[in-house]
């Protein structure tokens, strides 16, 4: 990453640490960072320095919430991280939210594979895992309430996982090697 593309995105950066920081402690995200992060990643848009068009802005914060808008529709992620996405779209664009969705991801699921291995949950991880793609895959014929309480009621972990810290660290990655600066 460039020195200005570190200093344009140092506001992205910034709140999603802190939203990271927030969200292991408490396992939430307050509205009022996602809502700042969504506003000043549109506002950035249209300043000369920007990291995005404005309407690159706008279509990226859609797309951040579009991609986990089924998962929190069966009660996979929280509100707070479905707009945490959302306004690091806003900084982002659809195309590097999109690498971002995709990289943490395969962070999270790796998180949530050395947690499992550390307490003896892999077995309960794989057959709740494999319940809950059974409900996903049927969820036309059993509703999304069914699957959120199956969600619910086969978690693997004692607690959910602090999402912000994968979108965080996936941020990191794609501003690191994905786009080789403004």
């Amino acid at each position: 990453m460039t020195w200005h593309a570190l200093v344009v995105f140092a506001p992205l950066v910034v709140m999603l640490a802190l939203a990271a920081a927030i969200d292991i402690r408490s396992r939430r995200i307050p509205n009022a960072l996602t809502g700042l992060l969504a506003l000043t990643g549109l506002m950035q848009s249209f300043t000369a320095g920007h990291t995005v068009s404005p309407l690159q802005s706008i279509l990226g914060l859609l797309t951040g919430g579009g991609l986990l808008l089924a998962l929190f529709a069966i009660g996979a992620v929280g509100g707070g991280d479905l707009k945490l996405l959302a306004g690091a779209g806003a900084w982002l664009g659809p195309k590097l939210v999109f690498q971002v969705f995709l990289v943490e991801a395969v962070l999270g699921m790796i998180i949530v594979l050395v947690t499992c291995a550390i307490h003896g949950r892999i077995r309960l991880l794989m057959n709740n895992s494999m319940l809950l793609a059974t409900n996903i895959a049927h969820v036309n014929h059993l509703g999304t309430e069914h699957v959120r309480e199956t969600g619910a009621s086969c978690r693997s972990v004692d607690r959910p996982l602090a999402y912000a810290v994968p979108i965080f660290i996936a941020t990191i990655i794609i501003l690191s090697f994905g786009r080789g600066g403004l």
